[in-house]
């Protein structure tokens, strides 16, 4: 049987991110497996954008208060949260690395054709690169709370 200690669940907020963390929640509890969820942020695009993200209270501590809202009080689970700046895949693959992660649970907003080539696809690339099992959960999949 695979063991499953660390599972990391990057999320953007969205529909298919949420059915993603219901399942990673899951998961978590079944296992008994230790849930670092993520939110990876872009670099500023402007000085003022940078200017606003240097603020004391900062752009961080919103993501993290976010984040928190995400997971519903479960003591059963032991839960991490992280906010990262940077480009998405990047930074899912090198923080599923660095935590040793088992297994990376993330939604899919199932792109195809044109907007695929033209927005790309995160789930995709980190599928492809990641040196664990990734599960990719689209928002129109129900799951079971």
């Amino acid at each position: 049987m695979t063991e499953i200690r660390t599972i990391l669940h990057p999320t953007d907020f969205f529909e298919s991110s949420e059915a993603a963390c219901r399942l990673a929640c899951a998961f978590a509890r079944d296992y008994g497996a230790r849930l670092v969820i993520l939110h990876v942020y872009p670099p500023p695009l402007t000085g003022a954008e940078a200017v606003d993200r240097g603020r004391p209270d900062g752009i961080e501590e919103d993501l993290l208060t976010k984040l928190r809202d995400l997971v519903p009080d479960d003591r059963t689970i032991t839960v991490e949260y992280r906010v990262v700046e940077g480009h998405p895949s990047e930074v899912i693959l090198r923080t599923a690395a660095e935590e040793g992660c088992d297994l990376i649970v993330m939604g899919t907003h199932g792109r195809s054709g044109l907007g695929r080539a033209l927005m790309g696809s995160v789930a995709e690339e980190v599928s492809r690169k990641a040196f664990c099992p990734v599960a990719t959960v689209r928002s129109s999949i129900p799951i079971l709370p």
